[in-house]
């Protein structure tokens, strides 16, 4: 959890620089991928990813600051017409694109960012240290593309080498030199015009193709510089050629590829097999309230134990969610527009100046939140924590003056229910679709006074609610209420712990269907405008499936710090709001 979190911040701290630094509004990490609106940006080169577990901040800067060269700099337009053909060998693409990445970083000397270029160069020493130090260098592929990334940045960059490794890529320096200097030459000399640098990276990477090309019988003799297999050779290649498949950890599956489902599929490629079990009801209605009563007076003495600062929440949440609102006139004004009213006072005393009236305009929050809670079996375990959570916000809120709701979504059966039941009936058809009976359930609606849902709230604690998660109908069936209500801002927040499980639905289907069918989903409500989405992940990042996430540590409670957090976020996207996009509704 708390890697989670440093690697949040400093995501945020690096995207605020490549904003900065390349001009472009809509970037943000996602999964430690930077993406552009809901579009995952190339990996460019090697060097550019950091660990978070071996690496410093300073190589993070250095990253950052390649980023933003490479999409200030760069027409990725013109980079993609310019480069070796899919027919061609994937080492020529990658030591073009390296070549280009070079490129741009070197034109940072030339507009004076001294504290950039140190960056670039503390990223490139640092990653060519680990590099040579795995001992992947050792390999006849691995070296001569070590060496090349060497040679190359110091010609192109007017900067020496690295000193700790200078001996060890001699020999192969020299070999390269008599292929591949007087292209080199020439990117050196044209660095400035991305077309023309272009064809001499070209001359460059079909030069190191060839020579790659003509490694391969080194190790069917033994050699490979006499200490390393093939297998330690292709490992140390694709180590920097495997760029784009960003796996993620912690819960979250990576999206391997589309679902394939039947010929006749919705247009979004999402089917359900049957709705005809699916349930909605007020949390309520579905515990005697003998029960309810009790898990009420559990959580009252769980938030009293918090000592959580709901004044202060109560105010930044109105600063954050206040809006300019007219509220009648002020008159008796020297100036503004002219009060009908006093004119007969004006024409019995031309003296009188305050003859004028001008508007109120009071802060309002004018807005609706939803906190959705994921009601999986995982989330069992953080059902109090999360209940706190959802109690303190949704009466903050209505202290500020914002309308609120509390959401939760699970399903009404393990392992398929009665749906699972009707498919085996009818035969087991190939790709059913969701195969289960999704249950969405209202602890408070946006009418209803947190005083009068109080106790609605509490069912949160209820264990037998937590059974699978089908996200993505959870997050449109959100949406839909959030949109019916009448508030010139309209915020979701997603509670979860990973990604949409449900066991029926993954074993009969190919492909990760609901967790395809999530990201879908949140992209198609963002670009619809009217709700921004937000995901708070508990122990998690869910950047995955969010653009704007939050990983909380909730731990037994949600205390101040949690909240702090939380404001954090909104208080962020009102200020990209302000200057780009928008948190309010279109």
């Amino acid at each position: 959890m708390r890697a989670a979190r440093h690697q949040q911040h400093v995501e945020e701290l690096c995207i605020a620089a490549i904003r900065a630094i390349a001009g472009v509004r809509d970037l943000h990490f996602r999964a430690g991928r930077l993406h552009r609106g809901q579009r995952a940006l190339p990996s460019f080169a090697p060097h550019l990813h950091p660990s978070l577990e071996h690496d410093d901040f300073d190589s993070f800067r250095g990253v950052a600051d390649g980023l933003a060269l490479r999409l200030k700099h760069s027409d990725a337009t013109l980079h993609a017409s310019l480069q070796p053909d899919a027919s061609s060998d994937a080492a020529e693409r990658l030591v073009f694109d390296l070549l280009e990445q070079f490129r741009v970083e070197s034109l940072a000397a030339d507009v004076g960012l001294r504290g950039v270029v140190h960056n670039l160069r503390h990223r490139h020493t640092t990653w060519s240290l680990a590099f040579h130090a795995s001992g992947l260098a050792d390999t006849a592929r691995g070296g001569l593309l070590y060496a090349l990334a060497q040679m190359a940045r110091a010609r192109i960059s007017s900067e020496p080498v690295v000193e700790a490794t200078e001996d060890f890529i001699e020999a192969t320096r020299y070999a390269l030199g008599r292929v591949i200097g007087n292209a080199l030459a020439g990117c050196k000399r044209e660095r400035h015009d991305q077309a023309a640098f272009a064809q001499h990276a070209l001359a460059i990477a079909r030069g190191i193709g060839a020579m790659l090309r003509g490694t391969d019988g080194e190790h069917e003799s033994g050699l490979a510089n006499g200490r390393v297999s093939a297998d330690a050779d292709r490992a140390a290649f694709s180590l920097m050629l495997d760029m784009n498949d960003v796996e993620t950890d912690g819960g979250i599956a990576p999206l391997s590829g589309p679902a394939r489902l039947l010929a006749d599929d919705p247009p979004d490629g999402y089917r359900v097999y049957t709705r005809g079990h699916d349930q909605a009801h007020r949390a309520s209605s579905l515990l005697r309230p003998a029960v309810l009563a009790a898990h009420r007076e559990r959580l009252d003495a769980r938030i009293a134990e918090q000592r959580v600062n709901l004044p202060r929440l109560v105010r930044g949440l109105q600063t954050l969610l206040a809006l300019p609102n007219a509220d009648g006139w002020e008159g008796a004004q020297e100036d503004g527009r002219i009060d009908g009213s006093r004119l007969a006072q004006l024409v019995a005393s031309p003296a009188e100046r305050r003859v004028f009236r001008s508007e109120r305009v009071a802060p309002q929050a004018d807005a609706v939140v939803t906190v959705l809670i994921d009601c999986s079996g995982s989330m069992r375990a953080h059902a109090e924590s999360v209940a706190m959570l959802a109690d303190l916000l949704a009466r903050a809120l209505e202290l500020a003056g914002a309308q609120s709701e509390v959401l939760g979504f699970s399903t009404a059966a393990w392992n398929g229910g009665r749906a699972l039941r009707d498919w085996v009936r009818a035969g087991r058809p190939r790709n059913p679709g969701r195969l289960n009976e999704a249950l969405h359930l209202v602890f408070k609606d946006a009418d209803t006074p947190w005083r009068r849902a109080r106790r609605d709230i509490a069912g949160l604690l209820e264990p037998t609610y937590f059974r699978e998660g089908i996200d993505g109908e959870a997050v449109q069936w959100a949406c839909g209420r959030l949109r019916a209500c009448d508030a010139r801002q309209r915020l979701l927040l997603v509670v979860s712990d990973g990604c949409p499980m449900d066991r029926a639905t993954e074993l009969t289907n190919d492909g990760p269907l609901l967790d395809q069918h999530l990201r879908e989903v949140v992209a198609r409500e963002e670009a619809r405008g009217g709700v921004a989405i937000f995901g708070i992940g508990v122990g998690l990042d869910l950047s995955p499936y969010y653009p704007r996430s939050l990983a909380l540590a909730l731990g037994d409670a949600p205390g101040n710090e949690a909240f702090n957090e939380l404001l954090g976020m909104l208080g962020r996207q009102r200020l990209r709001s302000e200057r780009g996009g928008t948190l309010r509704a279109a």
